[in-house]
């Protein structure tokens, strides 16, 4: 853990060269050297296992060949072989506490007849390609944080901002720069009631990025993030509702883009409601907009605290949720997703604390989130309310796609404690495909007058 604390020891540097609106990651020469090296991963984990062998050596990551291809861009399960090797339940919780997050005893709590956390042994399966390991390693130390953490600049069309992060906000930004590629998917959203029942919302989006679209001259967007846009297919009292988004990297400079098109009113409107605590698509309040993807927006309504590094049981190598043979009725249950089909492993996460501001307003007043070192994917997330109390827990069962070197989200959930419900989203397994990654969109495919088109019945 030699680079955990040399890491942690420089964020009170970079604390101190705070100017004006305007924060410096300031790496040495030698830290980013180190990218790639014998201590660090070319993006930025601890390359070495823990002491305890429970966490292995980083070693590259799945091949491309680790498992068969299947029709519809399904991939095989390249672990399908293995079996838990222990299994945590509310019996036994507490023999396991110290790498466990308070959302996890939480469920424990909550649901002990029924949570359980199956667990595997730990394979670092993340690994990406060449060109993005040169360009982390051509591009780490020119990002700057700006107005204190709210938004990045000197950073266009790039991914993984900080690979080595001296900061809260730094950590929080590597989730939000994550290496994606355009995208098309179809997928499922669900909000099953206390009892367990619950109506299938079917959702097909697409994202595109600026550098990935021909004919986007993204040399003319510095700030721009992404394109994305959502449809609601079912059901039918729904179909036809359509959002688009125009994200960017630093939202106080150019606020989010949103717009809707209702498709009983057959209208097209501006939303400035997708964003923050703003209600999710058809998510019957059981999210904010700011819950997708684990977290997204503009990050300017909390202070971000680096708690530092944790072992921590977190859902990982998801594939038994992207088996084409696993029906969504297998999977949702009351209370909670079924742990039959969850695979949780122990890796080395960042722990970032955000607490709303001064001055600022959100339904969390505090978030805690818990991010894998591999991929900067969101793992885990806790939320507390105004009274701080822990309100909900999300997951994020992350399943690395070696054919294209792309990890993700099997699905997302996240648990209302209090209420007894959850919402999960993004499984795809009776979907027509698997996520499409050939997708090459157009910029007319994201503009306002192309919402009508799109919303049609």
């Amino acid at each position: 853990m030699q680079m955990q604390k040399m890491i942690l020891g420089a964020a009170g540097l970079a604390l101190s060269m705070i100017a004006s609106s305007v924060m410096a990651q300031s790496l040495t020469q030698s830290e980013i050297d180190s990218l790639g090296g014998s201590v660090l991963t070319p993006v930025g984990a601890e390359r070495a296992g823990n002491a305890a062998g429970t966490i292995p050596e980083w070693t590259g990551g799945l091949p491309t060949n680790a498992g068969q291809q299947l029709a519809d861009g399904f991939q095989a399960n390249p672990y399908a072989g293995e079996q838990p090797l222990f299994v945590i339940t509310a019996q036994n919780y507490q023999q396991y506490a110290d790498n466990l997050t308070p959302g996890q005893k939480a469920m424990f709590e909550r649901y002990p007849e029924t949570f359980r956390m199956p667990v595997y042994q730990s394979h670092r399966s993340v690994g990406y390609t060449d060109d993005l390991y040169a360009q982390v390693k051509r591009t780490a130390g020119q990002a700057r944080l700006v107005n204190n953490g709210d938004g990045i600049d000197n950073f266009s069309h790039g991914s993984f901002a900080f690979p080595i992060p001296q900061s809260g906000a730094e950590v929080v930004w590597n989730h939000m720069t994550r290496y994606r590629k355009n995208t098309k998917r179809w997928y499922m959203q669900a909000m099953p009631q206390v009892n367990g029942s619950y109506t299938l919302i079917k959702m097909e989006e697409e994202a595109g990025y600026p550098h990935l679209m021909p004919d986007v001259d993204a040399a003319s967007m510095p700030n721009t993030l992404l394109f994305f846009k959502q449809r609601v297919n079912a059901p039918a009292r729904l179909a036809g509702n359509v959002l688009l988004v125009h994200d960017t990297l630093d939202q106080l400079k150019e606020p989010r883009m949103a717009w809707v098109y209702n498709a009983g009113q057959r209208r097209v409107r501006r939303a400035p409601q997708v964003a923050y605590d703003g209600p999710g698509t058809a998510s019957d309040g059981m999210r904010t907009s700011d819950n997708f993807t684990m977290y997204n927006g503009a990050p300017d309504r909390y202070d971000w605290k680096l708690v530092g590094k944790k072992e921590i049981f977190v859902p990982y190598n998801a594939y038994k949720l992207t088996d084409r043979n696993v029906k969504y009725a297998d999977v949702l249950q009351a209370g909670h997703i079924s742990p039959d089909h969850t695979r949780f492993e122990l890796h080395r996460v960042w722990e970032v604390q955000g607490n709303v501001k001064q001055g600022q307003r959100h339904i969390y007043a505090q978030r805690n989130f818990f991010v894998d070192e591999d991929s900067w994917l969101i793992n885990l997330a806790d939320h507390y309310d105004g009274r701080g109390t822990l309100w909900r827990v999300g997951e994020g069962h992350v399943a690395h796609n070696y054919v294209e070197k792309l990890p993700g989200y099997a699905i997302e959930t996240l648990y209302d404690l209090l209420a007894g419900r959850y919402i999960a989203l993004g499984m795809y397994t009776e979907e027509v495909s698997a996520p499409q990654y050939d997708f090459v969109p157009s910029y007319n495919q994201f503009t306002p007058a192309a919402l009508r088109a799109a919303g049609v019945r």
